[in-house]
């Protein structure tokens, strides 16, 4: 049993200000936007950070929780699967005197949200008075189970300031029937299924409360949930802990299941619970942590970044991946996007390896999903779902509301096909960095192969003598319908490359592994000369003359428009001029030819990738949120920290400024990762090879060093960059000897050594992302 005192230091934030975000007072009009900023996960379950007691009628949104994988698919002619709520399991009403406090602004006398990025928890500070001469302060600490991903702890402090009157607390849920079916309610746990599917949810639960150190029995049960009621007096201390255990499947017996996770849970305590979530989270905070000396703004956008990051990836269950908002929010409705293995895997693959690796199981265990959709289209191998969900089926929507509130035809589903490209990129760029042999012979290959067979059957021979993909959409999505996107084109070269590469590795090191999968998947030599030829004659876009490449067939013939006589504007360029004259523009929504320097910097010879960053950075309205991270990934690869610096501020802001009101529906994940990687592999310079980990340091002005940990093939390197002094200094902090390349010059690191290294700030291109 934990004393009082135990409560009141649980609920104290960390006092370090860089590990703290904070936001005074109540503001109703923001709070929906500020729900996704405070929001708690573990990768299995996502709560934002809402209003901490007395929700009720007058809430905009009913508040829920997201649990991974719990997908449901809407009835009618747009059929689709979405993530449905869960019910909300942190509901508090408190009633004094008979009158119930729900939380008006005139009733909040402070109020102040604490997201604790070092511990991983969610904590309010709130003094209520909402009856003449009664008032309490109430501080809550809320958390997502890293240690145990089942499990949901809430903490509630309440102290009485003035007031003798009769009280009343009921802690219930909220919401029980949002979006789900009911199978069977009881006061300690519920049941429920979706619409269409067998997939189920259970929830069970247990709450104490204790008035002044003794335990208070509740008064009635409800469903859910418990009441209690007694009489205040001033400086009275009202303590109440609940922990909740969530499960979603389709075995029959997942209430047992949660009932029996949950009395674990109790009988440890709620002290050990949190003492075990702080110490899986510490760890989490010991290997992904970027710490910034001298720029306090960059220091609270990195750890805001991986607090998010670290929150939103579950090792422990390879069919869910990261939606693009994660579990922050109901935007996208819970699908993943080219964002995960783009934007997202880097910073997993370099600092999580376990979760990385259950993200691309995710795309092993939808491949017949991808394989199903290239043939639906006439092609042959994998074409993955633009939107997946959970069966890897196409979820992309056909219609959509637009900016300026019409209809729009959504053709992402069949056009925006350099997704397969991008998964293989990942899966590549994971074995690199990792040497997974199991990942690689059991998923990774079949994913590899199955992919460049696709655009080995996409990209046509012609008259020209090249062969050509048409009728795409790249990331610029300003533009449908076009002809050799040079990043589809590129990506889908490489894929074909790697591939070829991959054929060769498994028949030289693993004959008898490579002869059952080519056997499995009618893989044959004849086949693998046609991939040669494909990639040898597809059409890149590539000006000799120039060395820029044409975003697209036709592109340097569109109307350019200067996008600074448009500065200053509040919504996007394709609401500002109509989508039918930028689409006959050179007006970019987001990097395209800038995506591809980011990705693969060695296709751009000498000065040719600055040529192509000063041609198209000035086109770029940047109607994505994906787009600052990628300009300045290519920006510091190129030498350009100021500028790369304010494209990592700009992406940070996206969800950490108040002037963006559109984060309402969940976290901009691949913006925050994009904020690592402008960091890791933009400034820092590391790229992960098979046989050496590299970094080429060039930090901004005004920092006074920058410090890390990465994964690379199972060993923990910790980093530190020193600007004045230009000196990099390693230490292996777990594993075998290894080559550390510092500015092109290769050092033994080894446990015992601390390495310093001198370097000079370089000129960046070309250097691969993390390898090429």
């Amino acid at each position: 049993m934990s004393a009082p005192d135990d409560m009141h230091q649980a609920l104290v934030p960390t006092a370090d200000p860089a590990w703290v975000i904070e936001q005074d007072g109540l503001d109703p009009l923001r709070d929906g936007s500020r729900q996704s900023r405070f929001a708690i996960g573990n990768g299995l379950l996502g709560v934002p950070g809402g209003r901490t007691v007395n929700r009720g009628t007058r809430d905009v949104r009913p508040p829920c929780t997201w649990v991974a994988g719990l997908f449901d698919t809407l009835r009618g002619d747009a059929a689709m699967p979405v993530l449905v709520a869960a019910p909300d399991w942190l509901r508090i009403c408190v009633t004094w005197a008979g009158s119930a406090s729900i939380c008006h602004p005139h009733e909040v006398l402070e109020h102040r949200r604490t997201l604790d990025m070092r511990r991983g928890a969610l904590l309010t500070e709130s003094l209520l008075a909402n009856v003449p001469g009664v008032s309490f302060r109430l501080r809550v600490l809320r958390l997502a189970s890293q240690a145990d991903r089942a499990i949901g702890l809430q903490l509630c402090r309440l102290v009485v300031e003035q007031g003798n009157v009769e009280a009343t607390l009921e802690a219930s849920f909220e919401g029980v029937e949002c979006g789900l079916l009911v199978d069977a309610i009881e006061e300690d746990a519920g049941l429920w299924h979706t619409n269409t599917n067998a997939r189920r949810l259970a929830i069970a639960t247990a709450t104490e409360l204790r008035v002044d150190g003794a335990l208070l029995p509740p008064v009635r049960r409800v469903p859910l949930g418990s009441v209690w009621s007694w009489r205040t007096r001033p400086g009275q201390e009202v303590c109440l802990d609940r922990m909740v255990a969530i499960f979603q499947g389709t075995t029959p017996d997942l209430a047992a299941t949660a009932r029996d996770r949950l009395g674990h849970a109790r009988g440890l305590g709620w002290r050990a619970v949190l003492t075990r979530h702080e110490a899986a989270w510490a760890e989490r905070c010991r290997l992904g942590d970027v710490v910034v000396e001298g720029d306090d703004a960059a220091q609270r956008a990195l750890r805001f970044a991986t607090y998010h990051l670290n929150g939103a990836a579950n090792p422990d269950d390879e069919r869910v991946s990261i939606a693009a908002r994660g579990l922050t929010g109901a935007d996208y409705h819970g699908h993943v996007f080219w964002d995960t293995e783009i934007f997202l895997l880097p910073f997993f693959t370099l600092t999580w390896p376990a979760a990385a690796r259950a993200m691309l199981m995710y795309r092993f265990h939808t491949l017949d999903g991808a394989r199903a959709k290239a043939a639906r289209l006439g092609w042959r191998g994998a074409l993955y779902a633009w939107e997946s969900a959970d069966t890897g089926a196409e979820a992309t929507p056909a219609h959509a509301i637009g900016p300026d509130r019409k209809v729009v035809e959504i053709l992402c589903g069949t056009q925006e096909q350099h997704i397969s490209a991008d998964v293989a990129y990942a899966v590549w760029h994971y074995w690199d960095a990792t040497g997974d042999e199991a990942f690689l012979l059991d998923a990774g290959a079949e994913i590899m192969f199955e992919t460049a067979r696709f655009w080995a059957s996409r990209a046509g021979m012609e008259a020209d003598g090249r062969r050509h993909i048409r009728g795409v959409i790249g990331p610029d999505e300003y533009h449908e319908h076009i002809d050799d996107n040079a990043f589809t084109n590129i990506m889908a070269r490489w894929n074909i490359v790697r591939a070829i590469d991959l054929a060769a590795l498994l028949r030289a090191r693993w004959p008898a592994r490579w002869d059952d999968l080519a056997d499995r998947i009618g893989l044959e030599t004849t086949e693998l000369e046609q991939w040669s030829d494909v990639a040898e004659t597809i059409a890149t876009g590539l000006d000799p003359a120039t060395g820029l490449y044409e975003q697209f067939a036709g592109f340097f013939g569109l109307e350019r428009i200067d996008l600074g006589g448009y500065a200053g504007r509040s919504v996007p360029m394709d609401v500002v001029l109509g989508r039918d004259r930028i689409a006959a523009s050179q007006i970019i929504k987001q990097a395209d030819v800038v995506a591809l320097l980011a990705l693969l910097p060695g296709e751009f010879a000498d000065a040719t990738g600055a040529a192509n960053f000063d041609h198209y950075a000035p086109l770029c309205s940047h109607g994505s949120s994906l787009s600052r991270a990628t300009h300045g990934i290519a920006a510091a690869r190129l030498g350009r920290a100021q500028v790369a610096l304010d494209c990592m501020m700009a992406a940070s802001a996206i969800d950490l400024a108040d002037d963006h009101a559109a984060i309402d529906g969940g976290i901009h994940m691949a913006a925050l990762g994009g904020v690592w990687m402008v960091a890791v592999l933009g400034f820092a310079g590391v790229s992960a090879r098979p046989d050496h980990l590299a970094i080429e340091p060039l930090l901004p002005v005004g920092w006074r060093s920058l410090a890390f940990a990465v994964q690379w093939r199972g060993r923990t390197v910790r980093l530190r960059i020193e600007a004045a002094s230009q000196i990099v200094v390693a230490t292996l902090q777990a594993g075998e000897p290894m080559t550390l390349v510092v500015a092109a010059e290769r050092h033994l690191l080894s446990p015992a050594d601390v390495l310093r290294v001198s370097f000079r700030a370089p000129s960046r291109l070309p250097q691969p992302a993390l390898s090429e």
